[in-house]
Formats: structure tokens, sequence, C-alpha cells
């Protein structure tokens, strides 16, 4: 998806601890974003997107808490770690049910923190060869049975629509170039036009946009390619 650095967002409203942490963070290797609110976190999030996120969950205007559903909602591969305060047990609770990996409890020892980034990234890196199925909003992606379910039910892809939307779930908000998309699903010995990966789009979408002439995932990079669009704008069904 992007180079082998790891990229954590921090998301803390409180500028001396975001940069507190952002520069041990740095100090430890890690490329940081930074957020002082739920919206920023949002909208960097599609550019940025990181690895992990130390998401605070007091933050003005959207909580900590919606922000993680937003997020898990629409992208599921980030590591998420909350940042409580003492006593939000019903908040730690509640984020580990939305889809947090792991919380800490503020004051902490950065040291602590970058130990179980650490922790969790190996983690994920056993586990991640092993991943058998992609899931974004209503969309659900089974790689082990080479299914299709869009609300549950299964829909009929072709084998180079199944290829075309693995490679887009496997690359969210990544610009991909046409040539790019030819030679990873038709091979680097196609020598056909990209109409014929145009066509394929337009038929991709009839099947899993709920209105294929705006579509909210299949995004056009206009003179260069296509993007597998990451939504916080509105929820996914």
């Amino acid at each position: 998806m992007h180079d082998n650095k790891i990229r954590v967002l921090v998301v803390e409203d409180e500028a001396s601890i975001r940069r507190f942490i952002t520069l041990n963070l740095e100090m430890a290797g890690y490329e940081v974003g930074e957020a002082a609110n739920g919206e920023d976190a949002l909208a960097l999030f599609t550019t940025f997107l990181p690895d992990l996120v130390v998401l605070d969950l007091m933050l003005p205007g959207i909580n900590g808490l919606e922000v993680c559903q937003r997020i898990r909602e629409t992208m599921p591969e980030p590591l998420i770690i909350m940042l409580t305060a003492k006593g939000q047990d019903t908040d730690k609770i509640m984020g580990l049910e939305l889809g947090a990996d792991d919380y800490m409890v503020k004051p902490f020892n950065p040291f602590e923190l970058i130990a179980r980034i650490k922790a969790m990234l190996r983690r994920r890196n056993r586990f991640e060869t092993r991943r058998t199925a992609y899931t974004y909003g209503n969309l659900h992606l089974d790689i082990a049975a080479n299914k299709l379910l869009k609300n549950n039910r299964e829909v009929e892809l072709t084998p180079t629509e199944y290829a075309l939307l693995k490679m887009f779930m496997e690359n969210p908000g990544k610009a991909l170039k046409r040539d790019e998309i030819l030679n990873a699903v038709w091979g680097e010995d196609y020598f056909g036009g990209t109409k014929t990966l145009d066509v394929h789009i337009r038929r991709l979408r009839e099947k899993i946009e709920d209105n294929p002439s705006e579509p909210r995932h299949i995004k056009t990079v206009w003179g260069s390619g296509y993007r597998w669009q990451l939504e916080f704008g509105r929820r996914l069904p």
C-alpha cells in the first residue's frame, strides 16, 4: 500500500501530549501523522493511510468512539490503540466492541506505548499471510470461498471481476494506474487497450455499487486510473 516505513496516526486534542507521543514515535523510526480532533483524523486518514492509530477517546466534536466506529466500518486493516483516562471502564469496553485492538490508560510511559505498538505489529504480521476475507461496509469478499457477498447476498463475479475487486480491496485509498491494474490482473504480456479494463470496471460497478453512475467504492482518477474509495462522510450500511 505504501513504503516499508510503518505509519502511525496520533489523534489527540492536547497539543503537548500529541507532540510528546509524536516525537517518541518518530525517534523509534515511525512515520507519524497528527490530528487534533475527530474531523481532522477522518480527513487525514484517507490520504495518510496509517498502519496503526493512537486514538484518544475524549476529543472535541466527533469523539474517539465515533472515530473508531467509522474507521472500522470503512477500513478494517489499521490497528487501533485507544487512550483513556482512569475510570473510563465503560468507554474502554465500548471502544473494544467497536473495533479497537487495545487501550492504554493516561498517563503512560511512551516506551510502553512503543513496546505495545511493536507487539501488535508483530502479531499482525504473523497472520497477514493468512488473510481470508475483506469487508468494507456492506461488501464482504471471502477469499477462501472465492465469493462476494453484498448485504449478505452472494454476487456472481467473473474471474476477472473477482481479481479486480480483490486488487482494489487489497489497496484501499491508493490510486492505481490503468497499466498497473492491467499488468496485475491480465499479465505483463497483455497488449490489449485500456478500454478492456474500463468495460470490466463498469460491469463491476453495476454489481457492487448501489448507484453505478455515482460510485461510492470504485472512483475514477482522471487521467490515471481508479481508486478504492474510503468513505467517512456518511455511514456505510
